[in-house]
């Protein structure tokens, strides 16, 4: 494809997002909204670090493996998501959605602004999200359903509680989905789920706390 169509399919995306995002967030000062927007801030960051170390604090104390790992994978799949979205975000200036249907303004474009109303871009709560919830699913039996519920709602209450463009949530989840699957890698290698201590070499967090 040429460059220039390029561009061009890539400018008519971001205008159908700006517009499907801002008809979303014209409620968004609504109750019902604001809460939404509220109870999505379970996916910020230290909400999501205190829910990996809770995790895995439970499976030293019941004596399970499972949430053990799970816990550990979860907190680094979420660092790992974090890291690359702050780079992302100090590379590019984006303004939220609240900020451009109050301004009538609206920036995408390289930028390193500290401003939040111009760091919509990428979702730090949907890169989280997204890097927890796999982690969990793939570590605790029965988790999955749950964790992507979670993130769904998550997902859900961006746009109209006027927070982020859809792009910007699909980027956040892309980064929490990769930042996952590269921990997965780690955590696969030096201790294969189901593994043992003695076929592994690595004692288990649980058989070291007796």
């Amino acid at each position: 494809m040429p460059k220039t169509s390029a561009k061009a399919a890539a400018e008519t995306v971001l205008e159908a997002d700006r517009r499907a995002t801002h008809k979303a967030a014209r409620y968004r000062d609504t109750p019902l909204a604001r809460a939404a927007g509220q109870a999505a801030e379970i996916a910020d960051q230290p909400p999501l670090i205190a829910l990996s170390v809770a995790t895995a604090a439970v499976g030293l104390f019941v004596r399970r493996p499972d949430l053990v790992r799970g816990g550990t994978r979860m907190l680094a799949a979420h660092l790992v998501a974090t890291g690359i979205k702050h780079v992302v975000k100090r590379s590019v200036d984006r303004t939220r959605p609240s900020r451009a249907i109050s301004d009538g303004e609206h920036r995408f474009e390289p930028g390193s602004s500290h401003d939040h109303d111009l760091n919509s871009f990428p979702s730090g709560h949907l890169a989280g999200a997204v890097a927890v919830s796999r982690a969990l699913a793939h570590e605790v039996k029965g988790s999955a359903l749950p964790a992507a519920l979670a993130t769904g709602a998550v997902a859900a209450a961006q746009a109209p509680a006027g927070n982020h463009y859809f792009t910007d949530m699909a980027a956040g989840a892309a980064i929490g989905w990769a930042a996952e699957a590269a921990v997965g890698l780690v955590f696969d290698r030096v201790l294969p789920a189901g593994g043992s201590a003695e076929s592994s070499g690595v004692e288990t967090p649980v058989r070291a706390a007796t």
